[in-house]
C-alpha cells in the first residue's frame, strides 16, 4: 500500500483516448509498486526449492516439476484467484483482508457467524506484520547475495552492505517517498525487462524446458517423489508471494490497471525468468549446475554483466521492501480507524496527498526487527526457512473469507461456490502444511509475530468495547442535561466542543467540566467522531448534526476507514450548528480515561493490563484529531471495566 499512484496524472474525464491514457499510467505506476514483492522473488524462489532444507536431485525431471508447479501456482493462486476473482471484491475500491471483512460485515452483520469472519480478518493482518518484517530482511540479503557470486571474496561484506542499505530504507520514511516515488516505475520496469531477456537467452538454448507448461511434470513430480515433493511446496510458493499485496493496493490503481500490468508484463516477465533458470539448470553438466543453482539469477547474466544485475536487483528489492513498509503504515492507519489499533502518532509527508503517512513506532519497530533477523539467520536461504508461512496463513484465511463473501455477499448458490473454494482450499492448504513443516527452522517467527499482534489488536478492540458499555452505563441522557443545566451554571462567550466516543449520553469532559467549572460556553456542541465501513465517505454527507436547544448541538462527523480524521477541516463545513466555527474563539474539551483493576467479567486481568499499557501510550486525541494544541483542555477520569 503506498504512494506511487499519487504519481500518475490522471487524464481529463470523458474522452475516451484519455481514460485508456489514465489506464496505462496507472498501469505502469502499479508496476512500480505493487509488483516489487512478487518480482524480486526469482532471487531466491527457484534456488530454494533446490538448495534449501529438503534438497532435489538436479537432473531435468525435477527441473521441468519444480518449473511446472511455479507456473501453475501463479496461474492458480496469483493470477485466478487474486487477480480474476477477488478483486472483484472492492469495499468502494479498496481491497485487502480488512477492507474485505469490513464489506463482508456490513451485508451479514446480523449474523451470528460474522465474528468469525472479523477474526479471521485480524488474524490475516496480524500475520502481515511477520511477512512486512521477513520481506525486506530475504529481499535485500538476496540480492546483495550476488556479490559473492561476482568475486567470492566478497562475502564477509555482504551481511554489513544490507545492513547500511535496510538502515538508509527505514531513515527514508519520515522523509517520505514523494520525490523518489517517480522513479520506482522505471526501475523496476527495466529490472523485468531485463530479467524476461536474460530467461529468453536460456530458453532459446534449452527450449524443452517449455515442457513444463504441461501439469503432467508437476503431478509426476509428486507420483515419484511423494513426501519431498509435498515439502518442495514451502519453497515453490516463495514465488508466489507478494500476491495479498496485488489485492491489498487495489485501491490505489484500479482492477483494470492492475490486471493489465500482470497479465501484460509482469507475469510474462516472471516465467520466462523462472523458465530460464530451469533451461539452465538443464542444459548444464552436473558439477556445473551444482555451482549455478547456489544462485541461478545470477548465473543467468554473462560474467561481465553480473555486477550491473547485482546493483539493479537490489535496487529492485529496496522499492519492494518500500512498497511492503509503506503497506504496514496503511494496514496500521486502516485498523486503526477500525478500532483495532490505539491511536497512534501519524505524521503526514506531503502537504497535497493524504495518503503519503509516516507511523514513528511502526517504522522502528519494523526496523529492529528487520535488524534483528538479518543478524540472526545471516543469509537469504536461512530466511527462506521463516518465510511463506506467514503468506500462505494470510492465503488460506484470504480463501475461507472469499467463501463467505461469495455465498453471503453474492449469494452464490452452494453448488457453484463449493468446487471454487474447495480448489483453492487444497490448494491453499496444501501450501500452508508444507510450510508447517518450516515452524522448528525459522517458521516460528511471523507466527509468534502473528499471535503477538492477534492479542493486542483483539485485547484492543474488546476493551474498547467493554469500556464504551460500562461508561454507557452511567451517562446522563442529554436531553435532561441540557434542560437542567441551562439555569444552573454562567454562560460564558464563545464555543466549546466536547469530543465523545458515544452518540448518546453526556461526555464525562462536560460532567466534569461543569462540576468544577461551574460554567458552560455559550454555544456547546457534542462531537461524535464516527468510522465507516468503507473506505470513503461522501463529503456531503460527512456532517450531521443535531439542535437540542438553549445553545446545545449534537454533531457527528463520518468518515471512511482510509480518511484522515482532520476536526478542524470538517468543522469548517459544519456551519448549522448555531453559525460558523471560529478557531480562535472555540475550545476543545477532552476526556482521558484511567483503568483500574476490575473484578467484573469482561475481560482476564492480563489483558485488562494490556489493554491499560495501550490506552495509556496511545497518542492523544489533539494529535489524532489534528485539534488546534492551544485550544485543547484535557479532563480526567477512571474507569471499572
Amino acid at each position: 500500500m503506498s504512494e506511487t499512484a499519487k504519481h500518475v496524472v490522471s487524464a481529463p474525464p470523458g474522452s475516451e483516448a484519455g481514460h485508456h491514457a489514465s489506464t496505462t499510467k496507472l498501469a505502469v505506476g502499479a508496476i512500480g509498486i505493487v509488483f516489487g514483492d512478487i518480482g524480486t522473488s526469482p532471487l531466491y524462489a527457484f534456488r530454494e526449492t533446490f538448495v534449501g532444507a529438503h534438497q532435489l536431485p538436479l537432473d531435468t525431471d525435477h527441473v521441468l516439476g519444480v518449473v511446472s508447479l511455479i507456473f501453475w501456482s501463479m496461474t492458480l493462486v496469483v493470477s485466478i484467484q487474486y487477480v480474476t476473482i477477488l478483486m472483484r471484491a472492492d469495499n468502494k475500491g479498496q481491497g485487502g483482508s480488512l477492507a474485505l471483512v469490513a464489506l463482508i460485515s456490513s451485508k451479514i452483520s446480523g449474523s451470528k457467524y460474522g465474528w468469525v469472519a472479523v477474526l479471521l480478518g485480524v488474524f490475516a493482518t496480524a500475520l502481515f506484520y511477520g511477512d512486512s518484517m521477513i520481506t525486506p530482511a530475504i529481499s535485500v540479503l538476496s540480492a546483495v547475495e550476488g556479490l559473492t557470486v561476482v568475486e567470492k571474496s566478497l562475502s564477509p561484506f555482504v551481511i554489513p552492505i544490507a545492513v547500511v542499505l535496510l538502515i538508509c530504507l527505514f531513515l527514508l520514511q519520515k522523509r517520505g517517498t514523494a520525490k523518489v516515488g517517480a522513479l520506482f516505475a522505471p526501475v523496476m520496469i527495466i529490472y523485468f525487462t531485463v530479467i524476461a531477456f536474460l530467461g529468453i537467452s536460456q530458453i532459446i538454448m534449452t527450449p524443452e524446458v517449455l515442457y513444463a507448461l504441461n501439469p503432467w511434470y508437476a503431478v509426476k513430480f509428486f507420483i515419484t517423489d511423494g513426501f519431498l515433493a509435498f515439502l518442495a511446496l514451502g519453497s515453490v510458493v516463495l514465488a508466489v508471494t507478494g500476491s495479498e499485496a496485488l489485492y491489498s493496493d487495489m485501491g490505489h490503481f484500479g482492477r483494470g490497471p492492475m490486471r493489465l500490468s500482470w497479465f501484460g508484463f509482469v507475469m510474462p516477465c516472471l516465467l520466462l525468468n523462472y523458465f530460464g533458470q530451469g533451461a539452465m539448470i538443464i542444459g548444464l553438466d552436473s558439477a556445473s549446475a551444482a555451482e549455478a543453482i547456489q544462485n541461478p539469477f545470477f548465473f543467468l547474466a554473462p560474467e561481465m554483466w553480473r555486477l550491473p544485475l547485482v546493483i539493479l536487483a537490489t535496487f529492485a528489492t529496496f522499492i519492494a521492501s518500500q512498497a511492503v513498509i509503506s503497506g504496514a503504515f496503511s494496514i496500521t492507519h486502516q485498523a486503526m480507524q477500525m478500532g483495532f489499533i490505539p491511536r497512534l502518532s501519524i505524521r503526514h509527508t506531503s502537504e497535497t496527498e493524504g495518503g503519503q503517512i509516516y507511523i514513528p513506532i511502526v517504522n522502528w519497530a519494523l526496523m529492529i526487527a528487520v535488524l534483528v533477523l538479518v543478524f540472526t539467520f545471516q543469509n537469504s536461504s536461512n530466511l527462506a526457512s521463516a518465510y511463506g508461512i506467514a503468506v500462505t496463513g494470510a492465503v488460506t484465511i484470504d480463501t475461507l473469507l472469499m467463501a463467505v463473501l461469495l455465498v453471503g455477499v453474492w449469494k452464490w448458490k452452494w453448488w457453484y461456490a463449493a468446487p471454487v473454494v474447495i480448489l483453492f482450499l487444497i490448494v491453499d492448504g496444501a501450501y500452508f502444511a508444507a510450510n508447517l513443516t518450516k515452524v522448528p527452522d525459522g517458521g516460528w517467527f511471523p507466527l509468534l509475530v502473528g499471535a503477538i499482534a492477534f492479542t493486542l489488536l483483539t485485547t484492543w478492540a474488546r476493551g474498547r468495547k467493554l469500556m464504551r458499555e460500562r461508561m454507557g452505563e452511567v451517562a446522563l441522557p442529554m436531553e435532561i442535561f441540557a434542560k437542567s443545566a441551562k439555569n444552573s451554571a454562567t454562560r460564558v462567550p464563545g464555543t466549546a466542543i466536547f469530543m465523545a466516543s458515544a452518540k448518546g449520553g453526556v461526555p464525562s469532559a462536560l460532567l466534569h467540566n461543569i462540576k468544577h467549572n461551574r460554567v458552560l460556553h455559550e454555544r456547546v456542541v457534542i462531537l461524535t467522531v464516527e468510522i465507516a465501513e468503507i473506505p470513503y465517505v461522501d463529503p456531503d454527507g460527512r456532517c450531521e448534526y443535531h439542535d437540542l436547544g438553549d445553545g446545545f448541538f449534537r454533531a457527528v462527523l463520518h468518515y471512511g476507514f482510509m480518511e484522515e480524521t482532520n476536526v478542524p477541516e470538517g468543522l469548517k463545513k459544519m456551519d448549522r450548528c448555531g453559525g460558523e466555527f471560529d478557531m480562535m474563539q472555540t475550545s476543545f474539551f477532552l476526556s482521558r480515561q484511567t483503568l483500574l483493576p476490575s473484578d467484573k467479567p469482561g475481560m482476564p486481568i492480563w489483558r485488562e493490563k494490556i489493554f491499560a499499557w495501550m490506552l495509556r501510550n496511545s497518542a492523544t486525541a489533539m494529535e489524532f484529531f489534528r485539534l488546534p494544541t492551544n485550544r485543547v483542555v484535557e479532563l480526567g477520569s477512571q474507569v471499572r471495566i
